[in-house]
């Protein structure tokens, strides 16, 4: 039975990831921020799968303290990590910080998967052929591709800043394949195609639920959305593969130019950037 850990697993596509995953007979965990709807869904799962083998471990992406004790947390409870699915995602509508200052949408979808990857990794190692799979998007390209800034940008249009938090995901991945090639781990990321989930909708106002439900029918399902990530994680016909982007289960090359020289700048700019902020 394949352990695999799942950010963002109460919801959306995190949720469907989790419960295809768990209906094939996995140990799933579920990484939450929030304990009450992380163990509603762990009850959930559990219920509609007939699977136990279900956890939960709360971790707020948006605190590099909290990813760093979530993370010891896994490491004490778990003998092994086959796969980590880092698939949690926010968009915001107006400009906010993490509780470390860095833009809220960098902070959560990139800068805490960055560091609750690098946390996991001697946890992954131990599989026989550990997995890394970045949910990333097809919005890295609207960031022109001449701006390799990440941090500290001074203007803030939603969209950009969403799409600058995914391509650093796909530049993570290259870093990290690129350090991995000479371990079993690999690492791919991935363009879910545009999927109907509440990403965008304000939790506290219901700010775009409207546009949400408008937009819902040309969209793929949760579900739909969930099946490359379950290739990468499962399939045998990505077995030694690394270092790629999928869009839907077909290896593609993206537009981001200079692609492992930007990849591991970022790299190295992100944990100095961490190291500022946790002196």
């Amino acid at each position: 039975m394949k352990t695999i850990l799942v950010t963002g697993a109460n919801a959306g596509m995190g949720f469907a990831t989790a419960e295809q995953l768990a209906e094939l007979g996995m140990h799933v965990i579920l990484y939450c921020r929030s304990a009450e709807r992380g163990q509603a869904a762990q009850q959930r799962l559990k219920e509609e799968t007939g699977n136990p083998s279900i956890d939960l471990v709360i971790g707020d992406l948006g605190s590099l303290a909290s990813v760093r004790k979530s993370a010891a947390e896994i490491n004490a409870r778990f003998e092994k990590l086959d796969v980590l699915i880092n698939n949690a995602g926010i968009v915001n509508l107006k400009k906010e910080r993490t509780a470390d200052g860095f833009e809220q949408m960098l902070g959560v979808n990139y800068v805490g998967h960055f560091e609750l990857t690098r946390q996991l990794l001697p946890l992954i190692k131990r599989a026989d052929a550990g997995r890394i799979v970045n949910v990333s998007s097809g919005a890295y390209k609207f960031v022109k591709k001449k701006d390799q800034r990440f941090f500290d940008v001074p203007d803030f249009f939603p969209w950009r800043e969403y799409g600058r938090s995914k391509k650093a995901l796909i530049l993570f991945t290259d870093a990290l394949a690129f350090q991995l090639r000479n371990t079993t781990v690999t690492a791919n990321s991935l363009h879910p195609g545009a999927v109907a989930t509440s990403l965008g909708v304000s939790r506290q106002t219901g700010f775009g639920q409207s546009i949400y439900k408008m937009l819902t029918p040309f969209f793929k399902t949760a579900e739909e959305g969930a099946d490359t990530a379950i290739y990468l994680a499962l399939s045998p016909d990505v077995a030694g593969i690394s270092g790629r982007y999928f869009v839907d289960r077909q290896a593609v090359l993206t537009e981001i130019p200079k692609e492992q020289q930007q990849a591991q700048k970022l790299w190295q700019e992100t944990q100095q950037r961490i190291a500022d902020h946790t002196k």
